[in-house]
């Protein structure tokens, strides 16, 4: 990657003192104003609010406002670098929901990273907002606190790291098997498409789950010890619910022994761990997502020269990239406007076959949208309100 971006970037940021300040939507030009927005007149709100604690939805921010929570140990393809860290990230995230979505967000990055006191954090500080969105924080206690958050919360909580990145992979597989089977003279059937992915924690597993959802079973994990099989005696909950639910016949092996005539290849792990030897080795006009970022399982142009027919990663500087900005802002989008509760793993594959579908001209470059195409957003918050 360009080191130039590197240095713009911390020129900017140095400039503008981050990327996010609060405006008030109503101008405080007069004493009338001020005595409505706030004392006295603002104490007939709050006792409205008290006697009926669902109106704080019709006259607080509650009503659109997201809060991007992190710890700051999972930042990007970083690590655990900590809430001070995170702090970036998360603005960047929040000017993205105002600007894509019209959706306000702010970042909250907790200075710890134990489960349950990020659980009751986020529990506490739930009252002012719509949402809850979890980012950057890592595997497995991503799960649980998600898990426990949506069960403990009346508001929608989603951590993208899981279900964005997996909801657009789910996406970009639908349309590259239509683009593999104009290629063969027997379509290969859904079961028959031979799955390695690579990297089992938080995108990994979720993308697992959606795969699972939308009927791809034949699925060979690989973590950093190898090949997940059943003999193993290390695997956590999650990789045994994934081993359980796939058809794939496995037994000990490496990373090169999975991709040996697999159709499709998911990277959610590290950089470099795939070879133009390795991609020889799949079936023919394989499709490879290297998605570790910033540098992929595989630079886009070995995977090419070992003859991949599709490529994607998480890059903006190739074609088909993999971004979870595709879904979250339309997503929350959707869930506040019409004020539905909670997420369900329905609505995420429902959103990657209306992506899939939005595609206009459909090519080995192109397999889902980009992010700058106006009708992204609508695509997904409309999908999401029709499961209200």
């Amino acid at each position: 990657m360009n080191e130039d971006i590197y240095k713009k970037s911390l020129e900017l940021h140095a400039k503008y003192h981050g990327k996010l300040e609060t405006v008030s939507k109503i101008k405080l030009d007069s004493k009338e104003v001020l005595s409505l927005t706030y004392s006295p007149g603002v104490a007939e709100v709050s006792r409205e609010i008290a006697r009926d604690p669902k109106l704080a939805r019709e006259y607080t921010l509650k009503r659109n406002t997201i809060a991007i929570v992190s710890d700051g140990s999972a930042i990007l393809g970083l690590g655990n670098l900590g809430a001070l860290a995170a702090i970036p990230v998360m603005e960047g995230k929040a000017a993205i929901f105002k600007e894509f979505a019209g959706v306000d967000a702010f970042p909250i990055c907790l200075d710890t990273q134990d489960a349950e006191e990020i659980i009751k954090a986020v529990k506490q500080i739930a009252p002012v907002f719509g949402g809850i969105n979890l980012e950057d924080i890592s595997a497995p206690r991503c799960f649980e606190i998600e898990e426990r958050l949506r069960k403990e919360l009346s508001i929608p909580v989603m951590h993208d790291d899981q279900w964005g990145a997996a909801t657009v992979t789910l996406a970009a597989f639908i349309n590259s098997l239509k683009l593999i089977n104009l290629k063969l003279e027997n379509p290969l059937k859904l079961e028959e498409v031979k799955i390695v992915l690579s990297g089992v924690g938080a995108a990994g597993v979720a993308t697992a789950r959606l795969l699972n959802v939308y009927g791809a079973k034949n699925i060979t994990y690989v973590d950093s010890k190898g090949i997940i099989h059943k003999d193993r005696t290390d695997l956590t909950k999650e990789k045994i619910e994934l081993l359980e639910q796939s058809t794939a016949l496995t037994k000990e092996g490496t990373l090169s022994d999975a991709l040996k005539g697999a159709h499709v290849f998911i990277g959610l792990s590290k950089p470099g761990v795939v070879t133009k030897e390795m991609v020889q080795s799949m079936a023919p006009n394989p499709v490879i997502f290297g998605l570790a970022n910033p540098t992929p399982e595989i630079m886009p142009e070995d995977a090419k020269e070992a003859r991949a027919y599709i490529i994607a990663t998480g890059r903006s500087d190739y074609p088909n990239q993999i971004n979870n900005s595709l879904v979250f802002p339309g997503a929350f989008r959707g869930m506040l406007e019409e004020n539905i509760p909670q997420f369900k793993i329905e609505m995420f594959s429902s959103i990657a076959g209306a992506l899939a579908d939005s595609v206009v001209d459909l090519s080995p470059t192109k397999i889902i949208p980009s992010m700058w195409d106006k009708d992204v957003v609508n695509t997904v918050s409309e999908t999401i309100k029709k499961f209200k």
